[in-house]
């Protein structure tokens, strides 16, 4: 017999012994979604190796800031900046952030310890840093030429006079 899930964690979330064997029957494996493989005989996700000592963290609150990252991402060592990313005009978080920390183990340790955690709320997820890619830089559009009316004729506009 299968449990809706509604109606399993109700069960979990009031004790009840037999729920737990029902329940993973009600979520089979083929449903989790991860990136990261699973060692089935000890059941911790094995993550690939830290390349560099800077962490990305997504899943922020818009209430986070940088002082409560700092706090949170402290105990695992030494910190050297911990920045969550703003929006220019409205000055509140985009909803994700850098940690960067002295050692790659740190950072190792920091990853493990606060991946799919919960900070203002929100379960968090922390992944190894990628450089900034460098955007093209963007030429000012031509001046639009003007046709044999004397019109100047703007294409993603219209007619200009």
């Amino acid at each position: 017999m299968a449990l809706s899930s509604s109606t399993a964690f109700r069960r979990i979330v009031q004790g009840t012994s037999s729920s737990f064997s029902q329940l993973k029957l009600t979520f089979s494996p083929s449903r989790q979604s991860s990136s990261f493989p699973l060692d089935e005989d000890s059941g911790i996700k094995e993550l690939p190796p830290l390349s560099t000592p800077k962490l990305f963290v997504s899943g922020l609150s818009r209430l986070t800031t940088d002082e409560k990252l700092k706090d949170a991402f402290s105990p695992f060592g030494q910190l050297l900046e911990a920045k969550v990313i703003t929006d220019r005009a409205s000055g509140r978080s985009k909803g994700f952030g850098f940690v960067s920390y002295a050692t790659i183990e740190e950072a190792d340790k920091a990853r493990y310890a606060m991946n799919a955690k919960f900070l203002d709320g929100w379960v968090i997820f922390v992944d190894p840093a990628k450089p900034k890619e460098r955007r093209p830089l963007t030429t000012s559009s031509p001046e639009p030429e003007a046709s044999e009316t004397g019109f100047r004729s703007n294409k993603t506009i219209g007619w200009c006079g």
